[in-house]
């Protein structure tokens, strides 16, 4: 593969991303690391690093949107992120210690198990939430703090450790602790992914990960236009088929992964 082929894949892969990522409101992201490292040959840690990155600057121009519409949840936001960034390079060290097969066949369970929630379609509206709620004139106690760390913690370990955003840890968490609309918790969500991947992309470049340039601005340039493209297509396709498609993809690059990884444990 020459150069310029390599550098022309990256766009390409970028904007599948991209796409996918705008098509389906967060999910399709976490095709970006098989893409890296079976698609381009990238080095395992930083595939996770970079997609980490493009995760991360796609959600914050998303924010910025938001923000200016008032449709975030700032308070909630910010306990929730800062948790995450605290465990974010935890989790990047994480992966440093485990070996590349393990962490990639980790990864494709993972990829099944959202493959599974996308099919039923499951993004957080059926969840119901708990005690802790935020009420008219009302505010969060130390419990919903400390819920809401809770669940931060364990987003940012996921985003350090694999590279995705965990929208789909971070929407539910928002609306069983504070009973916000599904609206304003993806919204909200899209300032935490920032915030953590912020600290996991700082965590794996201080463990020593490099991103090779100019595929990296282009995989990440990429992504953003396929977002713009993809959030434009979004409201003329079928939700329920698309996202079972999506599923199916999942299933189909999951199983790739763990037979790629399989003679590694035998």
């Amino acid at each position: 593969m020459t150069l310029w082929t390599h550098d022309l894949l990256g766009l390409l892969y970028g904007l599948i991303v991209g796409v996918s990522l705008g098509l389906t409101g967060g999910g399709g992201s976490i095709f970006a690391v098989p893409l890296l490292i079976y698609g381009l040959g990238i080095p395992v840690g930083t595939s996770i690093g970079l997609s980490l990155a493009s995760v991360g600057i796609t959600a914050g121009f998303g924010a910025a949107l938001r923000l200016k519409a008032r449709e975030v949840d700032v308070r909630a936001g910010l306990v929730f992120a800062a948790a995450g960034m605290l465990l974010a390079p935890v989790g990047a060290w994480l992966g440093t210690q485990i070996s590349a097969a393990l962490l990639l066949s980790t990864f494709a369970l993972l990829m099944a198990f959202i493959g599974i929630r996308m099919w039923r379609g499951k993004s957080g509206e059926g969840v119901v939430p708990g005690a802790c709620v935020v009420r008219s004139g009302g505010g969060l106690g130390l419990g919903c703090y400390a819920r809401l760390s809770a669940a931060g913690c364990a987003a940012g370990l996921m985003s350090g450790l694999f590279g995705v955003g965990g929208g789909f840890i971070i929407v539910p968490a928002l609306l069983y602790v504070t009973g916000m609309s599904i609206h304003r918790a993806v919204a909200t969500s899209l300032l935490v992914i920032f915030l953590i991947s912020i600290s996991g992309v700082a965590a794996h470049l201080a463990n020593g990960q490099q991103f090779p340039m100019p595929v990296t601005a282009l995989f990440i340039g990429g992504g953003f236009a396929g977002m713009l493209a993809g959030g434009a297509l979004r409201s003329r396709l079928s939700g329920p088929v698309l996202q079972k498609v999506f599923a199916i993809g999942m299933w189909f690059v999951a199983a790739y992964m763990l037979a790629r990884n399989l003679p590694a444990f035998l």
